[in-house]
């Protein structure tokens, strides 16, 4: 996928996403980009958590749409957030640049969102206070967490695209990593995911999804009397 060709294209909310032509994939909606990323990742995922204090674990960091809109909400509600991302084929700088999501979202706070495509990888950076990005250069197939989550962003590219993604292995590998009562989304809705995260542990619903989606996944790692329910 390094070598592939991204083009941006703008979705249906003015801003952008990236299309690869090789496999037919999109980074984000085409229905839009923000929109999505507002209702999969912060409505359903970080704001449903409701913790003033969060882990967050992204798979896919991509175009850094996701960790922009999560940092302006860290800002606004002035949450603390350790923002852990996985990304094993990072946008060279030139592609970053021609991505208008600063421009159409808060231009006020543009340095913000290339500031999180400067801050180096592999290590803790604090973007603002409270708020500490951590880019690893790897994917979840690879990568050695070893943290502890309460919010995990899973947006890998469709299962027929990278069905390495979307396995067993992986679902096991995430719930052993998320705390108690953490949330999980993702924008598929296919039932072989959903059975997926099920069998790995998590209580999974089906909610409705962004403009273009019908529906999407909710998945909760629920605890009671300290045991896994």
């Amino acid at each position: 996928m390094k070598s592939f060709e991204r083009k941006p294209q703008l979705t249906a909310d003015g801003t952008h996403t990236l299309y690869i032509p090789e496999i037919d994939e999109h980074y984000h909606s085409v229905n839009g980009a923000a929109v999505e990323a507002n209702h999969v990742y912060l409505k359903e995922a970080l704001m449903h958590h409701g913790g003033a204090s969060v882990t967050v674990l992204e798979v896919g960091f991509g175009t850094g749409l996701n960790a922009f809109l999560t940092l302006l909400h860290a800002l606004e509600q002035g949450k603390r957030i350790h923002y852990v991302t996985l990304e094993l084929y990072p946008l060279e700088t030139e592609q970053v640049e021609l991505l208008n999501y600063a421009a159409q979202i808060a231009p006020e706070k543009s340095e913000l969102y290339f500031a999180l495509h400067r801050a180096p990888w592999n290590e803790p950076v604090e973007i603002i206070p409270g708020f500490i990005l951590e880019k690893r250069h790897c994917n979840l197939v690879t990568c050695q967490l070893d943290g502890a989550f309460d919010v995990v962003y899973f947006d890998a590219f469709a299962p027929e695209k990278q069905p390495e993604m979307w396995s067993d292995a992986i679902y096991e590998k995430l719930f052993a990593q998320m705390n108690p009562d953490a949330v999980m989304t993702t924008y598929c809705a296919k039932g072989v995911v959903r059975r997926g995260f099920q069998a790995a542990g998590l209580t999974v619903e089906r909610i409705p999804g962004p403009p273009g989606k019908r529906e999407m996944l909710r998945a909760t790692k629920r605890v009671a009397h300290g045991n896994v329910i």
